[in-house]
């Protein structure tokens, strides 16, 4: 890995090293910016990623191309409701010595894609929540360490019920962001035919790896962060929390469940590599603003009256920003 003269010139060289990557996964993703940089985040918090958006969006390719312009291993699950845990994580075998080996799962990688999550029961969605949380997996009473750096990045259907199993609040939570794909505009959708029917291919440059990934973690974790900034992230998290001291009045009368406390956290070191991705050496309010739809957007509850009134999740967390804001 290059070894930088100081600090400031390493922030330089991440500021640039984002623009590329952009530039890399532009060659095979036409539009999706905004998904594109929110990924970027995420790797770079060192944060799991929930990509929710209808089938033939190019998720999967979306993040096939991350893993190659990042330098990374990758490897796909097929979230199915007969997959069992050890389809995941890996199974031990008893060998002609009769002596048992553990064969590593596919989430012995870098970057995994549990592509429709939800469409496992819950016994295997929970096979992924000691590898989210601890980067560790357990078979047999023996711990096994992941490789660093490891990534979830799930995908999730979001116009099938029927065969779907909801995730539980508190697999949701260890997602740092929740990003909703939508449709590409006429123009982009033109380009993407015209770059898809023929016989064009495009070459991904590795930007960076593995090795500069966990030594640029851990220098964004060092950026100074005002005191105001802090208060800001905390105040909006906890102006959703119904019946509690300092809830905001569209939290009372919409929410059945408020976000927790990783919330202020992952907004806050979301807002670092924000603010370092666009050549700033401290976060402000506005860099907690571009992060909170994606850090809020999995983790508060509406109730039967925002349904009736028709507020979706962004409507009220804009309502939350502007009221904390002011």
């Amino acid at each position: 890995m290059e070894v930088y003269n100081n600090e400031k010139e390493a922030f330089k060289v991440l500021e640039e090293k984002y623009k590329l990557l952009k530039h890399e996964i532009a060659k095979v993703i036409v539009g999706q910016d905004e998904v594109v940089q929110q990924l970027l985040i995420s790797i770079f918090s060192n944060g799991h990623c929930l990509l929710v958006g209808v089938p033939g969006l190019a998720k999967t390719l979306m993040v096939n191309t991350l893993a190659r312009a990042l330098g990374l291993d990758f490897k796909r699950i097929q979230f199915t409701p007969d997959l069992m845990p050890s389809d995941i994580i890996g199974t031990e075998i008893l060998e002609e010595n009769r002596k048992f080996k553990f064969i590593p799962g596919p989430v012995f990688s870098n970057i995994v894609l549990a592509d429709e999550i939800n469409r496992t029961p819950p016994k295997t969605q929970a096979a992924m929540l000691e590898a989210m949380q601890e980067r560790t997996v357990t078979v047999a009473g023996k711990e096994y360490v992941l490789d660093k750096p490891f990534f979830v990045l799930a995908t999730q259907n979001p116009i099938e019920q029927e065969g779907t199993y909801p995730l539980p609040e508190a697999q949701l939570d260890r997602f740092m962001f929740n990003l909703v794909l939508d449709y590409p505009s006429f123009e982009q959708e033109l380009d993407i035919v015209k770059e898809t029917t023929g016989n064009k291919k495009s070459t991904i440059i590795e930007i960076v790896n593995g090795e500069e990934i966990l030594y640029f973690q851990e220098l964004i974790r060092k950026l100074p962060v005002a005191d105001n900034v802090y208060r800001f992230a905390v105040k909006l998290v906890y102006s959703t929390r119904p019946s509690t001291k300092m809830a905001n009045e569209y939290a009372n009368k919409y929410l059945l469940w408020g976000a927790g406390p990783r919330a202020s956290q992952f907004l806050i070191i979301a807002a670092k590599v924000h603010a370092a991705f666009n050549g700033k050496f401290s976060p402000d309010i506005e860099d907690v603003k571009a992060v909170a739809f994606a850090v809020l957007r999995h983790r508060i509850v509406k109730n039967y009256k925002a349904e009736a009134d028709g507020l979706s999740i962004e409507d009220l967390i804009s309502h939350f920003i502007q009221s904390v804001a002011v």
